[in-house]
């Protein structure tokens, strides 16, 4: 798959694929990332993009010419794009169903901004707008990069096994279960006894319970209650029964411990 970004910055988006997975992955020929600088579509010599907005106002706005040269060369490129894809925050939420989409693309354009954004008619160039979340950030790198690494996870052969991505957050509709690994104890905070039992049959119920538990708890929006079957409903009752009694277990040991260092506090006062 190839995904080509065109960034005021390219060296941000080459320095973060030259690391861990991406590298991996572009060097197996998986994947083709390629940062294009907009300066280079500026049409003048100080490689000037933006300019001020009509009407006044603050900040600086890329100028709409320049996206559309930027998205002309993109174009005619071999294979040229599935999708062109403006990132701002008024666009259409990330999600990992919209990844696994685009993962089954052969090539992706992402349209990457700075200061005040795009000339609105930016809008007009491209087949969609993405977001990856309410909040405001400066530039459109970070997105890029959160959108390059969510598909590459998913092209065939970049992770050591699908199974890897399959039962995880999101992917399921739902929250992933906790994970713990060694040692089994530590300052007083347990590994589920289940876990360590080996057997399979017991750990697989208890991970979907609380992944279901985690999800009502943390995302309800993502949880239709209704939509449950009568096993699940079961597994999501037990779950929230145990992390209710887990919790109050916790707090009655926080509250022994706290009277143990008052009582050691007031020994310690009255022999001084």
């Amino acid at each position: 798959m190839i995904i080509t970004v065109h960034t005021l910055f390219p060296g941000l988006i080459d320095a973060y694929r030259s690391e861990a997975i991406l590298a991996r992955a572009e060097r197996e020929g998986r994947l083709e990332v390629r940062a294009r600088d907009l300066r280079r579509f500026a049409g003048n010599r100080t490689g000037r993009v933006d300019d001020a907005p009509y009407g006044g106002g603050a900040g600086m706005v890329i100028r709409v010419d320049v996206a559309a040269r930027a998205l002309d060369e993109s174009r005619a490129d071999v294979p040229p794009p599935d999708r062109t894809i403006l990132l701002a925050p008024s666009g259409r939420p990330l999600t990992q169903e919209r990844v696994q989409e685009l993962a089954a693309l052969d090539h992706l354009v992402l349209l990457s901004g700075r200061y005040e954004g795009f000339d609105a008619r930016t809008e007009a160039l491209v087949d969609e707008e993405l977001s990856i979340g309410d909040y405001v950030l400066m530039g459109g790198e970070l997105p890029a990069l959160v959108v390059i690494e969510a598909i590459a996870r998913l092209l065939p052969g970049v992770l050591g096994s699908q199974e890897s991505y399959r039962d995880e957050s999101f992917a399921t509709g739902l929250l992933d279960w906790p994970e713990y690994t060694r040692p089994p104890s530590f300052r007083g905070l347990e590994v589920p006894e289940v876990l360590r039992s080996g057997h399979h049959g017991r750990v697989a119920s208890w991970r979907r319970g609380r992944a279901l538990a985690r999800t009502a708890r943390r995302r309800p929006d993502l949880l239709d209650r209704g939509a449950l079957d009568a096993h699940d409903r079961a597994l999501l009752a037990e779950a929230e029964a145990e992390i209710e009694a887990e919790s109050v277990e916790a707090s009655s040991e926080a509250a022994e411990a706290a009277r143990g260092e008052a009582g050691a506090v007031t020994d310690a006062a009255e022999d001084a």
